[in-house]
This record gives structure tokens, sequence and C-alpha cells, in this order.
């Protein structure tokens, strides 16, 4: 099959299908029995992401148990600092913490190193397009380079980013110098997944709600546009999602501002803003993943719901952020059942 018959590719081409297709962000994760025993066969998460054996694996557990339409690599947005030298680490019960970031730091990135330090992910992505029914659509991506940027002023996150934002205030310059490295290191990732097999990719910007409106232009659009332009300058058929967390006031700058094919929206979007929007270009989302972990009755009506809304237009049914750890598979299951069923 080729990549643009593929049902979420049609979509990004503009067509709507009925039912949509679905997919979940964080669809290979904690809330699946199967990911957990996988876990626990590397010393760390990062050592997990590196691992073609493991990261294939629990990519594809997801699609042998729900046949979800689309396939995301999994790997972790920090990879790409990581690549470029800036230092990242995982703690339990903690998260991403990176180094603070420091113009002797920014300084010694080295671009050239990332090619061979990413290696591993390139060859997952390239088994997974091996592996994969030949109708699911694998997804590459990367982080934004703001959502990216923000774990390294403290070393880790702050409630709302403070610590992000207040350094980003004090020094702009550096924070510029930062995300404009982040930016190039991301354009090369992501035509590498694309050439390994990737038929599409998405930006995450988990943390451009937090952002002002200059904020917004400078840090969070400016930098996505160069790496939609970046990309589409050496691959122009490439098919780019744009997520930018909590910012429904602000899609449709967020759109025309960076160039995206189509854009995810989050559960407190309104309908009338998606429904605006996807005049535009296509749109995915946004069950509250919190519905997903109620089931029931709650469950339900929220699915229903997005599908009376957005059934006129090219859609893509997601969530409006990632499945959490305490989400059941048995919910799962049936989100992906009363989808398909339209």
């Amino acid at each position: 099959m080729k990549s643009e018959d593929r049902a979420v590719m049609r979509v990004l081409a503009g067509e709507k299908l009925w039912p949509p297709p679905i997919w979940m962000m964080r669809q290979a994760g904690r809330y699946l029995p199967e990911y957990r025993e996988t876990r626990k066969k590397a010393a760390n998460f990062l050592e997990f992401c590196y691992s073609p054996d493991l990261a294939t694996e629990v990519t594809l557990q997801p699609i042998r148990r729900y046949g979800f339409d689309a396939s995301i690599l999994f790997s972790d947005i920090f990879v790409v600092p990581d690549a470029i030298g800036y230092p990242v680490r995982f703690e339990e019960g903690r998260g991403p913490v990176l180094e603070p970031l420091s113009a002797q730091r920014v300084e010694a990135l080295d671009q050239d190193r990332a090619e061979k330090h990413l290696h591993p992910v390139i060859e997952t992505v390239s088994r997974l397009r091996r592996d994969l029914p030949s109708e699911t659509t694998l997804l590459g991506f990367c982080g934004a380079p703001w959502t990216v940027a923000c774990y390294s002023v403290a070393g880790h996150t702050t409630p709302e980013q403070t610590a992000a934002r207040v350094g980003a205030y004090h020094d702009p310059d550096l924070m510029q110098w930062f995300i404009d490295a982040l930016v190039v290191a991301s354009i090369r990732y992501l035509i590498r997944q694309l050439d390994a097999g990737a038929d599409a990719v998405q930006i995450f910007d988990t943390w451009a709600g937090v952002l002002d409106d200059a904020g917004f232009q400078r840090w969070s659009i400016a930098p996505t546009k160069a790496i939609v332009d970046g990309v589409k300058a050496q691959r122009p058929d490439a098919k780019i999602i744009g997520f930018p967390k909590a910012s429904s006031a602000r899609l449709a700058t967020y759109v025309a501002g960076t160039g995206v094919d189509a854009v995810g929206f989050d559960w407190t979007a309104p309908d009338h803003v998606a429904l605006d929007i996807q005049r535009t270009v296509p749109v995915q989302g946004n069950l509250d993943p919190m519905r997903l972990v109620a089931g029931g009755a709650a469950l339900d009506e929220g699915i229903d719901h997005i599908l009376r809304t957005f059934n006129n237009g090219p859609f893509i049914f997601n969530l409006g952020h990632g499945v959490t750890p305490d989400a059941d598979p048995d919910n799962v299951a049936r989100m992906v059942d009363r989808v398909k069923k339209g």
C-alpha cells in the first residue's frame, strides 16, 4: 500500500473519511501491562528509547491490541537535546532532568554528533515500517523547541513553566541561541525519520499555552515555522501535524503562522474554534483523557459529541493529550470500537 492511501494520510491530504481514523497520543505506555513488562528490560528510560528491539516492541503493542489507524514512534522529545550534547537524564518519579541552561552549555552543542547518536531511533523507524500492517500510518515526531527548552532553565519542569518564562525574559538572547540549535537538530531528525519510513510527523508543543502573545509568536510559532520550512525545503511532500496544547484562542494564528498541514487541539478548545480551523486544515482531537479514565457513560458521551461535531470535514480522532497511566485498557478498546462504528 502506498503511503498516501493510508487512512490517516488521506485525511492529512484533506479528505473526509467516516468513520474517522483513530490513534491516541502516548498509546504505547504505562496503561498497558505488556508495556510495563517490556520496560523492565531497560536500565533507564533513555536506554529504553535507544533500544530498537524494545522501542519497536512497545510501539507495536497497541496496534496489536486495538488496531489503531496510526502508530507513533516510541521515543521521547529529549533525545534531540541529548543527541547534540545537552546533558539529559531521567529520574524515577521526577521525569526528565536537564542541566541548567548556560552559554557554555549551548556553545558546546555539536550538531554533527546527532546522526550517530540517533541511529538507534532511526533503526526503530525502519523496523516499524517493515513490521506494521500495510494500512497503518507510521508517525514520527519531535518536541517543539520551546517545550524542550522549558526543562532547561531550572533543569526540570516548574509549575506553569515559570522558570523558563522568567529565564526567557531575563536573557532572551540565550534562550534564542538554544532554541535555534534545537530547530536545526529537529529539522535533521524529522527528515531522517521520514526517510526511514515515517509517513508523517508531529511537533509537540505541550507548553505553548503558558506563553503571552509576544512569547507565543517568538517561542512557539517562529521556531515551529522554521522547522516546517526546513523540512519541506528538503522534503516538499512531507505532512506535518502541529500540537500547541492549551492554545485554542490562538489556533488560527498558529496554523497560519507555522504552515502545518494539520493541527491537534486539546479538550479545552471550544467546538466553534476547532470547527473554524477545520475549514482550513484537517484537525485532530480532542477527547479529555479523564473521560477515558472514567469510562462508562462519560466516555460514550464524550466520544459521541466529538463524532457529531466534526463529521463534516477532515478529522482524526484522538485524545486532547496523552493517555494517562491510570486509564483502563478496556476503556481504550471501548473507545476504538465506538469510533470505528461511527
